[in-house]
């Protein structure tokens, strides 16, 4: 089954809470068991820069997988917050608690979370199962998913072996790897002067780890346990690069790709525990029809721009007014139409 998995247990009417993560690269769905808090499925797909269509699309692929009976929603990720209001979300919390909270359900005695997505990467401290610190970087491709699937595309390496190929390497070269450009170029001067793509390749782990850590990872004391998330941690050189350079065991959990969406299905249970009742609208959003428009308001000298989502014509939440006028979808005395 593709982007999921089904295990051999009864599924009909499963109680399960549904965790959604939605970022710029990837949407990912996780749904656990009610009662064991286990992954009993799970979808990956890319965003596509469409976080509506993708969501849809997930939500409708993990529909067929059995017959769901959704006792608690939760969604993180940058777009958090129109995920929740598409689904009825009971809980909208931010990456680093989910990642937090899912890495602690995996390794109660984690101390360091590196999670490094498509788009942006993190750093998260614990000490007694508590967040103490934390770091992203999200204004640099360098160190990222995106960047590596665009070096594995310009060499014409399926992204799924890159890791495989990079453990083959026997002497790694050095990359300049404090930006794109620089390594990029940096790869095209070391495949000119004949080295192998093994050894390119772990290079350009090396100096991935490198930047990660002296910018992301810059004055956080790192202990172990530590886990690697995020879908990069499936590369297998990421890891070995990671595990020399910090002279640490690096552990990858069995969900690493959809930790974010088990941190926020987690934090849902959490919610429903206190004797809640979800919100929870129903696989059925997936025939809704969602768009959303963006006005400026006129009514003070702020001109905040305000971004309507719609359901089928209605509106279901506004945000962006400073003062709070429009943020439950409240229409302003006057309008100014962007788009």
């Amino acid at each position: 089954m593709p982007n999921g998995q089904k295990g051999d247990r009864n599924l009909e009417n499963h109680s399960v809470y549904l965790g959604v993560d939605v970022g710029s690269v990837s949407t990912n769905l996780v749904v656990l068991d009610a009662s064991s808090l286990e992954v009993i499925s799970k979808i990956y797909c890319r965003t596509q820069g469409r976080p509506i269509q993708a969501l849809q699309k997930a939500v409708e692929q993990i529909a067929k997988q059995g017959s769901w009976q959704v006792v608690g929603v939760g969604t993180t990720g940058s777009a958090r917050q129109l995920a929740g209001v598409m689904l009825g979300a009971d809980v909208v919390k931010n990456e680093i608690t989910a990642h937090a909270l899912a890495a602690l359900h995996q390794e109660p005695d984690v101390q360091t979370i590196i999670e490094i997505g498509g788009q942006d990467s993190k750093i998260i401290i614990l000490r007694d199962q508590v967040v103490t610190d934390f770091a992203m970087n999200t204004v640099c491709a360098a160190g990222t998913g995106s960047f590596l699937d665009q070096q594995a595309g310009r060499l014409n390496i399926p992204i799924e072996k890159f890791g495989d190929i990079a453990l083959q390497s026997r002497s790694p070269v050095r990359i300049a790897g404090r930006c794109t450009v620089f390594a990029e170029s940096d790869m095209i001067h070391k495949q000119q002067l004949g080295h192998g793509i093994a050894d390119i390749l772990a290079g350009l782990c090396d100096a991935m780890v490198r930047n990660y850590l002296n910018n992301v990872g810059k004055g956080k004391e790192i202990k172990e346990k530590i886990l690697f998330q995020g879908g990069v941690a499936a590369n297998k050189g990421m890891r070995r690069a990671l595990q020399e350079a910090l002279n640490a065991e690096v552990l990858v959990p069995a969900h690493f790709d959809v930790m974010g969406a088990i941190g926020a299905a987690l934090l849902a249970h959490e919610q429903i525990s206190r004797g809640s009742q979800t919100n929870f609208y129903g696989f059925q959003m997936v025939d809704s029809v969602f768009e959303n428009r963006s006005w400026i308001c006129q009514d003070c000298a702020n001109h905040c721009e305000i971004v309507d989502i719609l359901r089928d014509g209605q509106i279901i939440a506004s945000w962006g007014s400073r003062c709070g006028k429009v943020q439950s979808g409240m229409e302003s005395s006057s309008r100014l139409a962007i788009s």
